[in-house]
């Protein structure tokens, strides 16, 4: 089903769309299926005509995080762009460097040991993204789609479907916390005891320079996140990390919350203990999506089997603990 009403003007989009979603697009939020229905249009501008209810679903306003269903009929306005340069063609070495980084691939899905420093979209000053980066790396794989998140300074472990299917899936395990992520963090200090839970709510805010963070607040929504202790030196501490929920930020604000915060965090971190670490060669955020543990049919029997996967710690940070005398 597609019709359009007039509209005047040219723009990538130039008329209203009235698109019914199919089988292939149920499960996917509305926020994501019009990032890539309207390609090149920046993220605040699609959030934007959500908010001001210039798309709708049946009819009706909905929000960013509405997860569309089959035969919904989606409202996409007109969206007008000034002219944009054509994105610069992405370097050779950064093609090459993550094609070195893929530690699992199939027809369904690749995980990817993604580096630190690297976004997982375009946008903000930025000409790509990893996810353009893989789109340029696998051409002919014409439906790769995020499965989920990691900040630009986090490394590790990172999920890409290739298939419609597989993304349902493992965006079902996520809402239903069946999926195993596990990070590990260097924190200021020496920890003492065992695991702990930090149950704190986290509320957004962005600064006046449009610099978006998060707090500890009572009025945020609920975030839970254990720490593990893993190794300790005198002063540093290795921790694996297992969340509850997925906040943004949400294990940074939590370690600053209970006096321990991440080594080479410029945000949430101690301005001074980074400063000491960047003398031992630390010049990152000691953040690293280290495993995942899912669950995917086999392609033979159908039957739900686990994958396990884990991502080497780059060797900026292996090199770190060594000089703390921090084993791993």
């Amino acid at each position: 089903m597609s019709q359009a009403e007039p509209s005047q003007g040219s723009s990538p989009t130039p008329k209203v769309q009235f698109v019914e979603i199919s089988a292939d697009h149920a499960g996917q939020r509305i926020d994501n299926y019009l990032m890539c229905q309207l390609k090149g249009v920046p993220k605040s501008l699609v959030y934007r005509i959500v908010r001001k209810g210039e798309v709708r679903v049946n009819k009706g306003r909905i929000k960013p995080e509405y997860r569309l269903k089959e035969g919904d009929v989606v409202r996409i306005p007109p969206v007008r762009q000034a002219e944009k340069k054509a994105p610069g063609k992405v370097p050779d070495k950064l093609l090459k460097q993550l094609e070195s980084r893929i530690l699992f691939e199939d027809k369904r899905i690749m995980v990817i040991n993604k580096p630190s420093g690297l976004a997982v979209h375009g946008g903000s000053g930025l000409s790509f993204g990893l996810i353009e980066v893989l789109r340029e790396l696998r051409p002919n794989d014409n439906q790769l789609e995020l499965v989920h998140r990691l900040d630009r300074d986090t490394s590790g472990c990172l999920i890409i479907a290739k298939k419609r299917s597989a993304l349902r899936r493992l965006h079902e395990q996520l809402r239903e916390g069946t999926m195993d992520k596990r990070y590990l963090t260097l924190l200021k200090g020496k920890w003492k005891g065992r695991s702990r839970w930090v149950d704190a709510p986290l509320l957004k805010n962005v600064i006046k320079s449009g610099e978006r963070l998060v707090f500890v607040d009572p009025k945020g929504k609920d975030a839970r996140t254990q720490f593990i202790p893993y190794s300790a030196g005198d002063e540093a501490s290795l921790m694996s990390v297992k969340l509850d929920t997925g906040r943004t930020h949400q294990i940074r604000v939590h370690a600053q919350h209970i006096g321990f915060p991440i080594a080479g965090d410029n945000k949430y971190g101690d301005d001074e203990f980074n400063h000491q670490l960047k003398s031992k060669g630390l010049k990152r955020l000691f953040l690293h999506a280290f495993s995942l543990k899912f669950h995917l049919p086999d392609t033979e029997t159908g039957e739900d089997v686990p994958i396990y996967i884990e991502a080497p710690l780059d060797e900026a940070l292996v090199n770190t603990l060594n000089r703390l005398q921090i084993d791993l």
